[in-house]
């Protein structure tokens, strides 16, 4: 009886299977920058004469405009999106190589970053890249009073593609967005007021990561998951019971 129960242990464990391994990028963007150039440049020409040195000067002046495209990753915001997926239970995590200036080839190229060894281990990438991503401060009156409400508010979206490494199928993909502010109240409207930037950008964090969690448990079947401040599903209520009216 005990070598039966043992023989069902060991073939109940060899059935579970390891969570799959994802990595996770972090964000890709891409951004024109534009240099002006203003070049001036004075040259003398001197001749010798009879009647002694004689000279001129001339003056060239040079103005240019040029651009290119820079590409990067962002690293501020993928902390709080791995954190999520692992309360999620559904992929284990594994650390990628990170796009840096020094890497060769274009950062929205992530197949052939996959091929190139860079996730070496993951059998998934969730690769994100920012589409919008809008930093404001604004002040405004507070109707009916002699108050003012400074804020600063950062919203960002970022589009996600959960992609096999082996088949480079796309098994799951969606925007996500995360919003955070920071609000202080003032008497006037010249006053001098500190915004809590680095709490904005923390905010904005934790929201993209509870959205991307939610949206990728949502897709893959992965229901156990709830977003913090969620009220949990219940399934041993009572049914429900018609109104009533009391006499």
């Amino acid at each position: 009886m005990r070598a039966w129960i043992g023989m069902m242990a060991l073939t109940c464990a060899f059935s579970v299977q390891a969570a799959p391994k994802v990595a996770v990028t972090d964000l890709a963007y891409q951004e024109r920058v534009e240099q002006y150039i203003h070049i001036v440049s004075a040259q003398s020409n001197h001749s010798q004469s009879y009647y002694g040195a004689s000279g001129s000067s001339s003056y060239n002046e040079i103005e240019a405009t040029s651009s290119y495209i820079e590409q990067g990753e962002l690293r501020k915001f993928t902390g709080d999106i791995k954190g999520e997926i692992l309360r999620t239970g559904m992929f284990q995590l594994i650390q990628g190589t990170p796009y840096t200036s020094a890497s060769k080839g274009d950062v929205y190229d992530v197949i052939k970053r996959i091929k190139a060894g860079n996730f070496k281990g993951a059998d998934y990438v969730l690769f994100g890249t920012v589409s919008d991503i809008d930093f404001n401060k604004d002040i405004n009156e507070l109707a009916n009073t002699d108050s003012y409400s400074a804020v600063l508010a950062l919203t960002l979206v970022a589009d996600f593609s959960l992609i096999n490494t082996k088949t480079f199928e796309i098994t799951s993909a969606f925007t996500a967005m995360g919003e955070g502010q920071d609000t202080k109240l003032m008497n006037h409207r010249d006053i001098r007021v500190s915004l809590n930037r680095p709490r904005v950008v923390r905010d904005v964090s934790k929201s993209l990561g509870e959205d991307v969690a939610g949206q990728l448990s949502q897709q893959l079947g992965g229901g156990g998951y709830e977003q913090p401040g969620q009220t949990p599903r219940r399934n041993n209520l009572p049914a429900d019971i018609a109104p009533v009216i009391l006499r």
